[in-house]
């Protein structure tokens, strides 16, 4: 399929998947057989210039402060839909059309904007009807970390940083939306009182479709430390402890598979955009991305990359210092979280550059050639500082406990995979995860591609991995998100909705005896895991 270019010309009806990030925006229509057969992107440094932006950011001389311009987001909008309407995209054929932002960053709409946005002029683009709807022209986004002083102040106004993380999902973060609003509140009190309305990226592009002001869904609401994930209301205590007035400039948060409204008249007439045409409201794009995997009750995806990420599907969440937990974007009565390790592929080749001559294929046959359990070695390797858990530097342990300074190539490799692994497993049952028997394992990102790999994730889960091809998953997850808001949200499963979308390929099943193996490493390894921390003054209490 060629960008920007449908693949043939038969009428389809179809929904849109949108993904505001934090480099381009990108679309996907998916037909109601669930393929997708249009893409499309506009990046803002290539296609934009204009806003000097590099990377889609402009980051400030503090080195902490990281902005956008909201202006280069709807210009970015008016270009893409220009380019599908040049490519001949029927856009009377779509049912209805949802979408992902970035999470965390924040939209400030100045008083009077609903008004601009209700009355579109067909005739003119989005950004020059919008230029003056703004209070703040740069918004503070997820890569921002100049909030420390808002978020000691947010913990400390709730009894403490586990106690954040019980109301809200995540103890206090930088990125995190509350406190980037409080730090606008303090520093800009003009530009905070002059603010009717503050959206999240997702809320803000449901906002340009809709004509009016989107509500925030639950899902990408859990990414501010302002939603109680459990009520699924404002918190009042964090509202009070970010800024004045809050709670009417945020509005009331809905459920993320909600039908917030019908598409606004301006792109019925501007596009060809059909009146019956439904926006689901928008959500964050790690939300839309588990969507787009179709996770299930159980299951787990595992994004192997430069680092590694793991989502997973929670009922009972068990709120921790580390990891976020989201109300689910896709069943509002479950969970799902996220656990990030910075120590990913880099280390995973500088390991089999050292002891594998540089070849995953002398690295893979280490892995053939070891025994499940690494006859008791275990190892922990941290070329940079983790974040999950806070340690750095490589620590080896034998079958006795005893620490060592090497071990041989070959015991070195299964040590690193299986640490990763076991370390992947220990602190996702530390926020309430639990493998079932219907679990299942789907891996994406570079390292999916290595079988033996995948083998020793089998192996540490007790779970059959799968993979999947996850390229514009945000994308093609929004797209699934809209067909499932049609189809009646709330009221239906989101797997019933999906019953055409491709399946996963099978890639590892569990060996013969590996739950017994590792059942008995897990313990020692958490055990050693909290030797380390204590050794380095960072235990957990």
């Amino acid at each position: 399929m060629r960008s920007g270019a449908m693949e043939e010309s038969a009428v389809r009806r179809c929904c849109l998947g949108w993904d505001f990030s934090t480099q381009q925006v990108k679309v996907v229509a998916v037909d109601s057989e669930l393929n997708v057969y249009y893409e499309d992107s506009v990046h803002f440094d290539r296609d934009l210039p204009e806003f000097g932006t590099q990377g889609g950011v402009h980051v400030h001389k503090d080195r902490l402060t990281v902005t956008s311009p909201v202006l280069m987001w709807v210009q970015a909008l008016d270009l893409i839909l220009e380019k599908m309407k040049a490519s001949g995209f029927d856009f009377s054929q779509v049912l209805a059309l949802s979408g992902a932002g970035q999470q965390h960053g924040s939209v400030y709409w100045k008083a009077g904007a609903s008004q601009a946005l209700m009355s579109l002029s067909p005739a003119l683009p989005l950004h020059q009807q919008l230029q003056a709807c703004f209070s703040i022209n740069d918004c503070p986004i997820w890569m921002d970390s100049s909030t420390t002083a808002q978020c000691r102040l947010l913990e400390a106004a709730v009894g403490g940083a586990q106690a954040l993380s019980c109301l809200t999902g995540s103890r206090a973060y930088e990125r995190f939306t509350g406190n980037q609003i409080a730090k606008v509140f303090q520093q800009n009190p003009e530009a905070y009182s002059d603010t009717e309305r503050i959206s999240l990226v997702s809320s803000f592009a449901a906002s340009l479709f809709l004509g009016s002001y989107s509500p925030i869904d639950y899902s990408d609401g859990s990414g501010m430390n302002l939603l109680h994930i459990q009520e699924k209301v404002w918190s009042q205590a964090c509202l009070a402890a970010c800024a004045p007035h809050l709670e009417e400039k945020l509005g009331s948060p809905v459920p993320s598979c909600s039908v917030v409204g019908a598409i606004s008249s301006y792109y019925i007439q501007r596009y060809g955009f059909a009146p019956g045409c439904k926006v689901v409201a928008f959500t964050g794009d790690n939300p839309a991305s588990l969507a787009g995997m179709r996770l299930e009750e159980g299951d787990i995806a595992v994004s192997l990359g430069t680092s590694d990420t793991l989502f997973l599907w929670l009922q009972e969440p068990i709120p921790a210092l580390e990891g976020h937990i989201f109300c689910n974007p896709v069943d509002s009565q479950h969970y799902m979280a996220l656990l990030c390790f910075k120590n990913g592929s880099l280390m995973r080749e500088k390991i089999r550059d050292d002891s594998a001559s540089c070849s995953w294929s002398e690295f893979s046959k280490a892995l053939r050639s070891t025994e499940m359990g690494n006859s008791g070695n275990l190892g922990f390797y941290f070329d940079v500082m983790e974040i999950t858990p806070e340690i750095i530097g490589y620590h080896r342990f034998n079958a006795e406990n005893v620490e060592v300074s090497a071990f041989p190539g070959d015991v070195e490799i299964r040590a690193l995979i299986e640490g990763q692994f076991m370390a992947k497993r220990i602190h996702a049952e530390g926020l309430g995860y639990r493998v079932m028997p219907k679990t299942k394992i789907l891996a994406t990102g570079g390292a999916s591609h290595n079988r033996d790999i995948l083998q020793v994730l089998a192996d540490v889960f007790g779970a059959p991995v799968y993979v999947i091809d996850t390229a514009n998953s945000a994308c093609v997850g929004s797209a699934y998100r809209a067909f499932h808001g049609l189809a009646g949200g709330t009221d239906v499963a989101f797997s019933e909705a999906m019953k055409l979308a491709p399946d996963p390929s099978l890639a590892a099943t569990p060996s013969p005896g590996a739950s017994q193996v590792y059942e008995a490493l897990l313990p020692r390894y958490a055990e050693l895991e909290q030797r380390i921390l204590s050794q380095s003054g960072r235990a957990l209490e």
